[in-house]
């Protein structure tokens, strides 16, 4: 894909410095180190390496990546090496994709606990899933799930929200035996949503009592415990969504969809259409269009802009990715040998694998002239220039 003409971290360098003196004091030391990770990802202030083919006379200097989560340009490579871990894995068995949404009354208390509320939001939807799965009428088996946060709508609003992928099945209790669910059916998303809608409420009045809650504004008389559990209890009466997809094509379908979601930022540069210091134009979906084109361009003012990117910063050392139940760490590895033994499926040729891994100094990606392997035959740190002469990988041809 080629490299876009207009890139977050353009907007950051270009008008970053004037948003951040407009808004000193409001901005978090997360915020302001991802803006700075961002304005110097893959340029000389990282350092970087000179690479040069070893068919032809073709060189170029790469700079390091910032390697932040929130970078745009960072989660080709991140999400390709999180998909060949996740490999190993994959099961011959139907996948679904399940997603839990928060009313956008209760979205707004996540905004302002995110640590605490997106913790919940995991917890409440992963306990929902197993806990129907696991009832005799339902599934009677325990499954696997892997959960992805995304905290964006496509406008770059705040609109929290889980995504789940769950094999079509699970281990009986006594883990003999393989339980799959009906073809191209997982579980009612009716019975779903409305555990989840208990299990959540039920958790936030925890997080209440616990003080773990803080409010603003218009909401702040919510600190009282008596206000907060009225106004609470107006979301025990209304539907929640829970929406599940149909079944994958197949594994390999499976681990593709996963990359888009595990590692997607706010926003992609290739929805960016043009900046300048008044105004942002960005591709977005309008969903509440069921039929026809969804596609439009919204128009930001700027600084409105940044703070939108910047909302959906996560707090440091959150995990945006999580799994559960035979999938959980401690014992996925033995899980899924004894699920593929019931199954009578092969494990995957690690070994194999193994031997194909280049070198350190080998490059994955090859010459971009005719297609030979690219060595490494310079590194250069940070604030250093390289002895090379060869242009940047981006001009070079």
């Amino acid at each position: 894909m080629p490299r876009p003409k207009l890139e977050i971290a353009d907007i950051f360098r270009r008008y970053g410095p004037a948003w951040r003196r407009a808004n000193a004091g409001h901005v978090s030391l997360s915020q302001l180190k991802v803006m700075s990770s961002i304005e110097t990802c893959r340029t000389e202030a990282l350092g970087g390496h000179v690479a040069a083919c070893t068919n032809c006379d073709h060189q170029h200097i790469a700079y390091n990546s910032c390697k932040n989560r929130h970078c745009p340009k960072c989660q080709g490579p991140a999400a390709r090496d999180w998909m060949e871990a996740r490999a190993e894995d994959l099961l011959p068995v139907e996948y679904f994709h399940v997603v839990f949404t928060l009313p956008a009354e209760i979205a707004q208390i996540a905004f302002w606990n995110k640590t605490a509320v997106y913790g919940l939001l995991f917890r409440a939807s992963a306990q929902t899933v197993m806990t129907i799965a696991a009832d005799p009428k339902r599934m009677g088996a325990k499954v696997g799930i892997t959960s992805v946060l995304h905290t964006w709508g496509s406008a770059l609003t705040h609109h929290p929200h889980i995504h789940m992928i769950v094999p079509g099945g699970g281990l009986s209790p006594d883990g003999t035996k393989w339980v799959a669910c009906k073809p191209g059916f997982f579980l009612h998303v009716r019975v779903l949503a409305r555990l989840f809608r208990r299990l959540f409420i039920e958790g936030l009045l925890a997080l209440h009592r616990k003080g773990a809650l803080t409010f603003f504004g218009d909401h702040k008389g919510l600190a009282d415990t008596a206000a907060f559990t009225k106004w609470l209890a107006l979301f025990r009466k209304t539907e929640w969504v829970v929406y599940a997809k149909p079944p994958f094509g197949g594994p390999e379908a499976v681990l593709a969809y996963l990359s888009r979601y595990t590692h997607r930022v706010a926003i992609s540069n290739h929805r960016l259409v043009s900046a300048d210091a008044d105004t942002v134009a960005f591709r977005w979906k309008d969903y509440r269009i069921k039929r026809g084109d969804r596609q439009k361009i919204m128009r930001l003012a700027t600084p409105e802009f940044i703070r939108r990117f910047l909302i959906h910063v996560l707090p440091d050392g959150f995990h945006r990715i999580r799994h559960y139940g035979l999938l959980a760490s401690a014992t996925r590895k033995a899980k899924i040998a004894r699920i593929r033994d019931l199954l009578g499926q092969q494990p995957p040729a690690l070994e194999a694998q193994e031997k194909m891994e280049p070198s350190p100094l080998t490059l994955r990606e090859p010459c971009p002239c005719c297609g030979g392997p690219m060595h490494v035959i310079e590194i250069f740190r940070r604030g250093q220039k390289p002895m090379s002469r060869a242009p940047p990988r981006e001009q070079a041809t």
